[in-house]
């Protein structure tokens, strides 16, 4: 879970959450919420945090053979996205920090993606509120914001009961309620004035 450091540059979208509107035109994001971890000039990147996996949180540990000393709570494992996904990424409050693994994201909230805050979780010590994924949502210089111009993806600010909340399920209702937007509304066409 070593991390790239050019993944994480600038303060953009970092912080924020990004949703799928029906617009979006790929169905690996379809009803997605992605919580941006970094965007820059040349490229950004997010975990999206409402589709879980089958697998979960006890079993990875056991995989990888990360011992506990206390019982690993047992959440989903969320498919964080198509970019390398045999990778681990663990979003978390920021009581917890691992220099210079930890990437500050925003007020409260960070993001760690080697075994140092696997063994934390695993420890009587664990950040009060953490997520983990497997891969991340990734682009290119300038492609998130033409998606955005095209209308795939609406902004809203995060919050920690969005991104660390178990019904996911309900997250994209209840993250285009955040912007006033009911999700009943929307349609897969857009129109010009």
């Amino acid at each position: 879970m070593e991390r790239d450091r050019t993944l994480f540059d600038g303060p953009y979208l970092k912080g924020k959450i990004l949703i799928a509107s029906p617009l979006i035109g790929d169905p690996r994001f379809d009803r997605s919420v992605v919580f941006m971890c970094a965007h820059g000039d040349d490229q950004a990147m997010g975990i999206i945090i409402n589709k879980p996996m089958r697998l979960r949180l006890p079993t990875l540990f056991e995989q990888l053979g990360v011992q506990s000393e206390i019982e690993v709570p047992d959440r989903a494992v969320l498919d964080g996205g198509p970019v390398d996904r045999d990778r681990g990424f663990v979003l978390h409050s920021d009581d917890f920090e691992h220099e210079p693994a930890t990437l500050k994201i925003s007020q409260g909230l960070a993001l760690t993606a080697t075994n140092d805050v696997l063994e934390a979780i695993a420890s009587p010590s664990p950040p009060r509120r953490s997520t983990l994924a497997l891969g991340y949502a990734g682009w290119e210089a300038g492609q998130l914001e033409d998606e955005i111009a095209a209308n795939a993806w609406l902004v809203a600010e995060a919050d920690e009961d969005l991104v660390f909340g178990e019904t996911h399920d309900d997250k994209w209702a209840a993250a285009l309620r955040k912007i006033k937007v009911n999700p009943e509304h929307l349609t897969g066409s857009s129109g010009h004035a």
